[in-house]
């Protein structure tokens, strides 16, 4: 690729990038948003940290070598949705997620 077409697409990209950020704010500044957009506005944080997650847990060459190992990260995550319900904490959370990782690889062996 040659310094033209290089620009080229920093160019197109950066443009595309400003405007799909930048045109909104202008658009509905000052503007109140009805409640149906704010709810699901606040749900965007969560949405993303649940996609985090997901890609973490769900490992098909990890099930498909060792089915019991591959398992290990759902049967973690069940004390961590009973703390995050309980407390709303994501410290606790992780905390937690850590630990029952921690002991099922210790009570498999695996550690």
């Amino acid at each position: 690729m040659g310094t033209t077409d290089f620009l080229i697409l920093y160019v197109c990209t950066l443009g595309s990038m400003l405007a799909c950020r930048c045109i909104p704010l202008f658009l509905l500044k000052g503007r109140e948003l009805s409640p149906t957009v704010s709810e699901a506005l606040g749900l965007i944080p969560a949405a993303a940290f649940a996609a985090l997650v997901a890609n973490d847990l769900f490992s098909p060459e990890a099930i498909a070598s060792d089915p019991v190992r591959g398992m290990l990260p759902f049967v973690a995550a069940l004390p961590v949705v009973v703390v995050a319900r309980k407390s709303g904490s994501l410290i606790w959370s992780a905390l937690v997620g850590m630990l029952a990782y921690a002991c099922l690889l210790f009570a498999t062996g695996s550690l």
